[in-house]
């Protein structure tokens, strides 16, 4: 047996192409069946990495008593969130306003017309601990859909009024630089003393977080906000929502100390957490979070990579049967593959216990590895050099990678998604420049060439890459991440071609998204279908907003072109969501982020000098290696940049290469000095 969705490319919809559901991929036939039949439209959103799709697809879809009353009642279409973030995005505004909640799978019955009248996130196939289960909840929405059909329809039509009233924004005043502190102490005040991160369990990374406390520390010295940042990054990498073996962070974590994490691995996750480590050893100097972001890219390049040199999407958290066995071990089989004496180092390092330490597998005593010290306490413990602790430590955990390559690893999300590409695209500039890793940086350009070669079609973005297609059209988030990547990019290496297209793409962006009425940028093109309403949105998830991203592409951009129409732009997308950002503006803090940007002083640095001479590397190096979040620096090669406004005036004096810093509309003296330059940037 074989639906619809077998003919898609989606590894989420192909996942439920033998299901006994008549499934119909999103598009015009699911909704003129719908029509012609007079049914509700079932309508299923999730992602393949997704465990408790999973289990539903497993309970429910699977099941031919669920598929029979399914199809019976009702047109079924599936949906990859991942590659339709805009349907997500409407559908899910509909279950946190029917439910208070959301989540995936997510589940919305909606009328032939698309306006949704009940939602739900996952069900069971019978009812059970307050869920109610399919085989119930079909039923009572067929009788409610033949003898009660006027009020559903009325109550659909309430409902997707509510979702036009609740999107719509308004612009307020403007962005005041009063919710920088206001972001600061709202963040203190939810902060966990003891794990670091902020609130509750479950816990997720949130690395745009850090990257605000770390802006804080550089604007006010704030010792507590340092604090806060080191703490958090420190206690997710000796945690097991990081994988020690292999590299690279699961997706959050179901308590509060970082122990036992959701174990799918997302590409937007190892991105800005790479990002957020690196930013962390620029503000610190400390090379654990070095090794870090170092590691995180490790895996990327090793696990995440494309034949093209794109990057999936995602690794799954579930493997023979069950999720993060992949990831556990016992007691036993890690002394199996080691010697006594580095036994008892793991034993030790990675707390491990014969009972195990994994709620999900305590019958079978396995453990999830994770430090409770860092390396150097336990290099003290066992009367150890930190450097020859390390080193051992590290080929303890090689062997332990070659045991569990041995197993059959989780499946793989292989579409490549321009937005989280451009994310990467970000981490892997940044890093290679800090670090000085120019294999980054090629990785980078690999990429940013691929997709502006093959996925930026006659000047439009698509938003998904996969078995040989561009398909789908780009969103928001495509352009605005792709154009933090490209700037990054362009910030490393200094190739031209890279800004320029950062440029033309800002100006793709403003043409197809920018709401000329009220400010700020919807989520979707002007020309695309949108069922309810068009979206535009600034509030921060599991990855900044498109809105708080442009806000400071626009402003990074002006300090790079000398066009200050740009930094108005940036200025009107902080107006645009000022209203709500002040309500709760520690939601929005990558957009504070650009207030802090905005707020300044930011710096404009041109460095003249020959790229192949030794005195201008070590100057663009010194620049780069420090943590100045508020400075956009630009290399003039040569007499033939003069033409650029920007490079007017600005020469090599004495045939050294030469700093020029300017800040406002004034610039301070030019200097050969790289001590000088960096005083005058922290001044």
């Amino acid at each position: 047996m074989s639906n619809r969705l077998r003919d898609e490319t989606s590894p989420y919809l192909l996942q439920h192409a033998q299901n006994p559901v008549d499934w119909f991929p999103w598009g015009e036939e699911a909704f003129e069946k719908a029509q012609s039949q007079d049914k509700p439209i079932f309508l299923s959103i999730g992602y393949s990495s997704c465990h408790w799709c999973h289990v539903m697809a497993h309970e429910c879809f699977e099941d031919d008593e669920v598929a029979a009353l399914m199809n019976n009642a009702f047109i079924s279409v599936k949906v990859d969130r991942e590659e339709m973030p805009h349907i997500d995005n409407i559908y899910m505004q509909a279950c946190q306003i029917l439910t208070g909640s959301g989540g995936w799978p997510l589940t919305v019955i909606l009328t032939p017309d698309r306006q949704p009248f009940f939602a739900a996130t996952y069900l069971p196939k019978n009812t059970r601990q307050g869920l109610i289960g399919m085989m119930e909840l079909i039923p009572l929405v067929g009788k409610l859909w033949h003898e009660k059909r006027h009020e559903v329809i009325s109550e659909a039509s309430r409902i997707s009024r509510f979702i036009r009233q609740s999107t719509a924004v308004r612009p307020g005043e403007g962005l005041d630089t009063g919710l920088i502190t206001k972001t600061y102490a709202d963040l203190k005040g939810r902060f966990s003393g003891a794990y670091g991160g902020f609130g509750p369990a479950p816990k997720f990374p949130m690395p745009h977080n850090i990257m605000f406390l770390l802006r804080y520390f550089m604007r006010t010295h704030d010792q507590d906000a340092l604090d806060m940042a080191v703490t958090t990054l420190t206690s997710m990498r000796l945690g097991g929502i990081y994988d020690h073996v292999g590299f690279g962070f699961h997706r959050y974590a179901t308590d509060e100390h970082w122990l036992v994490p959701h174990f799918e691995k997302m590409l937007y996750d190892q991105a800005l957490l790479s990002i957020a480590y690196t930013e962390g050893y620029q503000a610190t100097g400390r090379t654990d979070f070095k090794k870090t972001a170092d590691e995180i890219i490790t895996y990327v390049l090793r696990d995440m990579r494309t034949p093209e040199g794109l990057f999936i999407s995602a690794q799954d958290a579930d493997s023979e049967g069950g999720e993060g066995r992949y990831y556990v071990w016992t007691t036993s089989e890690i002394k199996a593959e080691l010697l006594d004496v580095d036994y008892t180092i793991a034993r030790e390092a990675f707390s491990l216990f014969d009972e195990g330490n994994f709620p999900e597998g305590m019958e079978a005593g396995l453990n999830i590895i994770h430090m409770e010290h860092d390396e150097e306490h336990l290099a003290e413990r066992f009367n150890l050099e930190k450097e020859v602790f390390v080193e051992r430590l590290n080929l303890i955990l090689e062997k332990l990678r070659k045991a569990r390559s041995a197993r059959a690893a989780p499946s793989k999300d292989f579409k490549a998604l321009t937005d989280w590409n451009g994310l990467m695209i970000a981490a892997l500039a940044k890093a290679g420049a800090v670090f000085d890793r120019p294999e980054y940086v090629d990785a980078a350009k690999t990429a940013a060439d691929f997709i502006l070669g093959n996925i930026l079609v006659n000047g439009s973005l698509k938003h998904v890459y996969m078995a040989g297609a561009a398909r789908l059209e780009g969103g928001l988030d495509d352009y605005a991440f792709l154009i933090w990547g490209l700037i990054e990019l362009y910030e490393a290496c200094f190739e031209q071609r890279y800004l320029s297209a950062a440029i033309k793409l800002n100006t793709a962006l403003t043409d197809n998204f920018r709401d000329g009425l009220n400010g700020g940028f919807m989520s979707t093109l002007k020309t695309g279908d949108v069922p309810i309403a068009r979206i535009k949105t600034a509030y921060d998830n599991a990855v900044p907003s498109g809105n708080s991203v442009a806000m400071l592409n626009l402003l990074r951009l002006a300090g790079l072109t000398g066009d200050l129409t740009l930094k108005d732009l940036a200025q009107e997308t902080g107006k645009a969501f000022s209203n709500l950002v002040s309500r709760i503006p520690s939601a929005y803090t990558f957009m504070i982020c650009g207030l802090d940007y905005l707020t300044g002083p930011s710096y404009e640095v041109v460095i003249a000098g020959d790229p192949e001479r030794q005195d201008t590397r070590d100057m663009v190096h010194a620049v780069q290696g420090r943590f100045l979040p508020h400075m956009t620096v630009r290399l003039k090669k040569g007499d033939k940049d003069s033409e650029e406004p920007l490079f007017k005036d600005k020469h090599s004096l004495e045939g050294k290469a030469t700093a020029y810093v300017c800040t406002g509309s004034s610039c301070l003296e030019p200097t050969t000095d790289r001590a000088k330059m960096l005083e005058y940037l922290s001044s």
